[in-house]
């Protein structure tokens, strides 16, 4: 029997309703009655407000195109706390996921860490009605990062180090972090760790990189497939505690839009998906590359489109 969301249904209309007025992003609100309409019979494929969405949601799109199915994309819809409602309404019938993300969001008791674990307890946590197809190998977990200066003046190595020193530092991340298990919340539970401050940035994007970089903040929530790290030399702190749970790429769908050949598609992706693409599809985008021409590309390397 299907276990049921610790989130309710009442719950996720009012979140959709409220997304229609608070979503926004360029090119203005994906969500809104002005956004290009799209045909009875084709899929809306949406993401996330950051670039690795947007790039995944893209090359779902156009591999459907590919194959002959009508997609559109809403890009840059905002949290998860927006999309997911507007998966529920109709609004959007795809979109690329994080499964030990979604899986928190879904049942924040679950306790489920690894990949194979994740995955079950997700599917048997979504919705009725939204189905997730095969996983991808390829993850981009949450990391908690600091400078290669703080990580040596502290002997930092894991994120149970910050203990003894988290009360004297300022945290940087996106909003949502700020009450996510996932985040402030869960180091607090999980590791017993308080910051100084926390201060509210991007999705791991140039205002955390910049502020990390500049000491304006002394830890941040980075991701494990963003360039920066490496070009930066940002230490990556070992998550001892399992605090971040596997983040297998993974489409979610719209149980009524899952026809075999859509799931063909979208299974093939999964099956060539990795880690590296990821990090090497990042870089580029990183260097204001289209997202249509990186997208492009990987589908022709990999003969998907």
């Amino acid at each position: 029997m299907r276990t049921r969301s610790v989130i309710t249904l009442t719950a996720f209309a009012a979140a959709a309703a409220l997304a229609l007025t608070a979503c926004s992003g360029s090119g203005g609100d994906p969500l809104s009655a002005d956004a290009p309409a799209t045909p009875a019979d084709g899929i809306i494929v949406g993401s996330a407000d950051f670039p690795e969405s947007q790039l995944l949601a893209t090359i779902y799109a156009q591999a459907l195109d590919a194959a002959g199915v009508d997609a559109t994309t809403k890009l840059n819809i905002g949290s998860r706390e927006v999309y997911i409602p507007a998966l529920l309404d109709g609004s959007i019938n795809l979109l690329p996921e994080y499964s030990g993300a979604t899986l928190s969001y879904l049942n924040k008791d679950s306790e489920a860490t690894a990949p194979d674990e994740v995955n079950t307890a997700l599917g048997e946590a979504l919705p009725d009605g939204i189905s997730m197809l095969t996983p991808s190998e390829a993850q981009d977990s949450d990391v908690l990062a600091v400078t290669r200066a703080t990580a040596d003046k502290y002997s930092l190595k894991t994120i149970e180090d910050l203990a003894a020193h988290a009360g004297d530092m300022v945290l940087g991340g996106p909003p949502e972090w700020k009450t996510r298990h996932e985040g402030v919340q869960g180091l607090e539970e999980v590791y017993g760790i308080t910051f100084k401050e926390f201060r509210t940035l991007d999705v791991g994007g140039p205002l955390t990189i910049s502020a990390l970089t500049n000491g304006q903040i002394d830890a941040a929530d980075l991701y494990s497939t963003s360039p920066a790290i490496e070009e930066n030399d940002f230490v990556s702190l070992v998550d001892n505690k399992n605090l971040f749970r596997a983040q297998n790429i993974v489409p979610i769908i719209a149980e009524d839009q899952a026809t075999d050949e859509v799931t063909k598609v979208l299974d093939a992706i999964s099956a060539a998906l990795t880690t590296e693409d990821l990090i090497t599809m990042n870089g580029r985008l990183a260097n204001e590359e289209s997202i249509d021409d990186v997208a492009a590309d990987w589908l022709a390397e990999h003969d998907l489109a």
